[in-house]
């Protein structure tokens, strides 16, 4: 079943950052990104899905010259927690070896995804290496991972919004909002 936004908007249970905040940091961190890249011409590669959105808007936030690659790796499936195991199901087209690599994610939570990347990454021997994550739940590491720029700390509740999912849906919302748990516990 296909739900309109307004309906999505019905299974939010409350907004832990708003469009204005996300906007706001999204320009923080291109002037940052903008500064500490300067001159290099880095390579932003975006973890698909759910960066999309947050590539999309660092794109207009730099004022660098730099370019675009795509990766796409699965952990969660359909489900709510990841399964500890990452797939790669779409690597990127270009090479990247010699080039200044800025990984751009939505969320690191358990930190599996990034370690997994980032080994994936630096194999290809790029002259640099950094992690641009917009969430961070450091409460649910894992494993150990550096992330060079953060947007927001949160708490470990399951958000959706601003390029973040649950079953495909709610990414197109312009803040990050909380589920309703109705929406993703399973019955029985």
């Amino acid at each position: 079943m296909n739900k309109s936004k307004d309906n999505i908007k019905e299974d939010i249970a409350g907004v832990l950052i708003d469009s204005e905040q996300v906007q706001n940091k999204v320009k923080e961190l291109g002037k940052k990104i903008s500064r500490d890249y300067k001159e290099k011409n880095p390579v932003l590669i975006s973890v698909l899905k759910g960066s999309i959105v947050l590539l999309a808007d660092l794109l207009k936030a730099v004022d660098i010259s730099c370019s675009v690659d795509f990766i796409a790796v699965s952990s969660y499936g359909e489900n709510t927690e990841t399964s500890g195991v990452v797939k790669l199901i779409m690597d990127l087209r270009e090479s990247i070896e010699g080039r200044h690599v800025l990984l751009v994610e939505d969320i690191v939570d358990t930190g599996l995804t990034m370690a997994y990347l980032k080994e994936n990454l630096l194999t290809r021997h790029p002259a640099s290496f950094k992690i641009c994550a917009l969430l961070s739940k450091p409460q649910r590491r894992q494993v150990n991972i550096d992330l060079d720029y953060i947007g927001f700390e949160i708490p470990d509740d399951f958000v959706v919004g601003y390029g973040l999912d649950y079953d495909e849906k709610y990414r197109n919302l312009d803040y990050i909002g909380t589920l309703k748990p109705r929406i993703y516990q399973k019955n029985g």
